[in-house]
């Protein structure tokens, strides 16, 4: 299906006619809330249709979804949230951590299926990650676990730098835990690291022209705003010759210089499972938070010769997979 197509599907339960609509509200239904836009989720939410639909539903068949998008405004999330529970969907499937956090204010007994980078409980969405709890649980990449590996990988494809600087978008509700583990990942390594902050995209231009007159490499920290700009960030990582890291191989595929993390595009589809787990009757406080079980380095090759930077034995005998 073509991207433009899709994006009208998933965003046109507004426009139905009044008779299709009234179909559909015999149908269980999802809330789908997520923070930033539908044009930049388009591989995320086909993962998570393809989870619903091993689980035996397909959308406008036998369910019915309601999406809210708040694109990038993270302070409409609560209302949508709350609109949400005020139509009595049967599940929310909150995606993005803003949108996570919403969610659990919102409501105590309408089941939530979260997917979100850092720790959940650090949050106080669950009480553990094997036994949630209450109404909640779902999948997070634990993206704060492997800072320390990201920093120290773009170290070594980057060895001379005196600093390394790390993004982050201050707006973030993990941001304080993220800048926190890093710069711990930073003194073990012996490693200096200088914080800059971006949460619209006019904070690029300052942001990139400090890095221009720091010479530093760039680690760009998993967060929706971050997420939903693969694209245009990758652009000025090459655009400006800064060897960065992002925790989605998306990033390396754009044009970034590399990427380690988990796939997003599973989480989405293990999400869209344990949706359709819970629609069938499932508890949420039965199921344990996933976690990954798998993790990509990801090197543009292409990108590292533009640079001049050069792939050691050792990291060449760790990277899955190179792009040239």
């Amino acid at each position: 299906m073509r991207r433009r197509a899709f994006i009208t599907l998933i965003g046109g339960a507004a426009a139905w006619p009044f008779a299709a609509r009234t179909q559909q509200s015999a149908l269980p239904v999802i809330g789908f809330l997520n923070g930033a836009s539908p044009d930049a989720y388009v591989p995320f939410l086909t993962a998570f249709q393809q989870g619903l639909k091993e689980t035996g539903y397909v959308e406008g068949q036998n369910v019915a979804v309601e999406y809210r998008w708040a694109y990038g405004q993270y302070d409409r999330l609560p209302g949508m949230a709350a609109d949400l529970v005020r139509r009595q969907v049967t599940v929310i499937a909150a995606t993005t951590t803003p949108a996570a956090v919403a969610a659990r204010a919102a409501t105590t007994t309408v089941p939530i299926v979260f997917e979100m980078a850092p720790d959940p409980v650090t949050l106080g969405l669950v009480a553990s990650l094997n036994q949630p709890g209450a109404n909640v649980t779902g999948v997070t990449q634990l993206n704060s676990m492997l800072e320390g590996k990201r920093l120290g990988l773009l170290h070594e494809l980057a060895p001379n730098a005196a600093v390394i600087a790390m993004l982050v978008d201050p707006n973030f509700p993990n941001a304080q835990n993220q800048v926190s583990d890093l710069q711990a990942a930073a003194r073990a390594r012996a490693l200096q690291i200088h914080i800059l902050h971006a949460s619209t995209e006019r904070d690029f231009d300052t942001v990139f022209a400090t890095l221009v007159q720091m010479r530093a490499p760039l680690l760009i920290t998993a967060d929706m705003f971050f997420t939903s700009r693969i694209a245009q960030l990758a652009a000025l990582t090459v655009r400006h010759a800064i060897p960065a890291s992002f925790p989605l191989r998306e990033f390396a595929k754009a044009g970034g210089l590399m990427s380690y993390g988990t796939s997003q595009t599973d989480a989405y589809r293990q999400i869209g499972i344990y949706t359709g787990r819970i629609l069938k009757g499932e508890k949420p406080a039965d199921l344990p938070v996933l976690q990954p079980t798998k993790f990509e380095l990801v090197v543009n090759l292409k990108t590292a010769k533009a640079l001049g930077l050069t792939l050691s034995p050792g990291l060449l005998a760790i990277v899955d997979e190179v792009i040239e």
